[in-house]
């Protein structure tokens, strides 16, 4: 049986990096996935699209594989970086953007938002345990994404 995870973040932080280095990496995408754990593949699809394949988690005897793919869209003027789903790759929809901003006295503030959901298959009684460990996995990868960036950006560069 089917079952869907939906997860929606927030975040905000500050860097020391200036905010054209900070956008210079996270329109690359490639660089900016490298700091994202669990990512197994990242591969290329063209015209700045890209499909994710991470790492299967396993529930017990269930492995859940997340797969999605997001055609990403820069705005150099804006310090703006979108992605939006590819639709039919996956089991996953993910939409979302950075937002950059001056900080005062210096710096960036990477304002990040995020909306994410999960198709799985898996038996009906195990679906009440796996969707919040889905979520809660999902919110620790961003977090570990953010702290990588963050140690990424805040080094002398």
């Amino acid at each position: 049986m089917s079952f869907t995870t939906f997860v929606e973040l927030n975040r905000t932080f500050e860097v020391s990096w200036a905010p054209e280095q900070v956008f210079e990496l996270l329109a690359d995408v490639p660089k900016s996935v490298a700091h994202f754990p669990k990512v197994d593949k990242l591969i290329d699809l063209g015209d700045n699209a890209y499909r994710w394949e991470m790492e299967k988690i396993g529930v017990q005897m269930y492995n859940i594989q997340a797969i999605h793919a997001c055609k990403y869209t820069s705005y150099p003027g804006m310090k703006t970086v979108k992605w939006e789903p590819v639709k039919g790759v996956g089991n996953g929809v993910v939409s979302g953007s950075w937002k950059l901003d001056d900080a005062e006295g210096g710096g960036t503030v990477v304002k990040f938002h995020i909306k994410a959901t999960l198709e799985t298959d898996l038996p009906f009684f195990v679906k009440m345990a796996v969707s919040p460990i889905v979520a809660g996995e999902f919110e620790s990868m961003i977090d570990t994404y953010h702290k990588n960036l963050q140690e990424t950006m805040n080094a002398p560069g």
